[in-house]
């Protein structure tokens, strides 16, 4: 019997593999397309599955760089263990036990029907219990954010959770900046008690939820540092 059942396990897990694979792809484009969700003619939760797929196809260019600023090839992406060898198969959260200069950055450049352009990128970091990551997306200048989408392994729900639930805090990133004025990278603090009334550089931390707030914003000042090269590449 016990192996009866084996077997019968292991056949529904060979039978289900694509189905996860499918479901797992599409809440990662989902993911990064959230980034950019002011941005989109429709709301992405009134869109079928093939809608969303087919907005990533025509509207997502995928880049894989990095932290020096050099582009990857599909080849040398399929080559580190991701089939597929584009962005959107490169797991952040593997690439975090990567030393920095190994590691594989997913870079996507947005553009919409007026051609406007929006880059995203992918950050991870630790929240309290374990790890968070994110999609940051900029304007076209590279240091305005346009939008963020997070996620968690396990934050406690209504306090750390609340980095991917919250959806009204997740706009304060909206129009914050990367960059001073003088072009000096100072990244985005997340503030226990309240950021300043007009920081551009700072948005209020999460109530209950210091350890996790403090990863978030640690994970952004790290994770958008490896994108430095490749932005300065770019905008040359």
């Amino acid at each position: 019997m016990t192996t009866l059942v084996a077997l019968v396990l292991a056949g529904l897990f060979t039978f289900l593999k694509p189905v996860h694979e499918a479901n797992e792809a599409l809440y990662n484009k989902k993911a990064i397309l959230s980034a950019v969700a002011t941005k989109l003619d429709t709301p992405l939760n009134e869109m079928s599955s093939k809608q969303v797929e087919e907005l990533f196809a025509n509207s997502i260019d995928q880049k894989v760089v990095k932290q020096n600023g050099e582009e990857v090839t599909e080849a040398e992406v399929v080559a580190a263990g991701y089939k597929g060898g584009k962005a959107e198969h490169v797991k952040i959260r593997k690439e975090k036990k990567k030393s920095d200069e190994d590691r594989l950055l997913p870079f996507y450049t947005y553009t919409n029907k007026k051609g406007e352009k929006s880059y995203i990128v992918s950050v991870v970091g630790n929240g309290l219990w374990d790890e968070i990551w994110g999609n940051i997306a900029l304007e076209s200048n590279g240091s305005t954010i346009a939008g963020v989408s997070f996620d968690h392994q396990g934050e406690t729900p209504g306090l750390g959770a609340e980095i991917k639930d919250n959806s009204s805090w997740k706009r304060l990133f909206i129009d914050k900046e990367l960059y001073t004025a003088d072009g000096e990278f100072v990244s985005v603090d997340v503030v226990k008690g309240g950021a300043k009334v007009g920081d551009v550089h700072a948005v209020d931390g999460i109530s209950g939820a210091t350890i996790t707030a403090d990863g978030v914003e640690e994970m952004l000042e790290r994770g958008m540092a490896y994108y430095q090269s490749y932005f300065e590449k770019i905008k040359k």
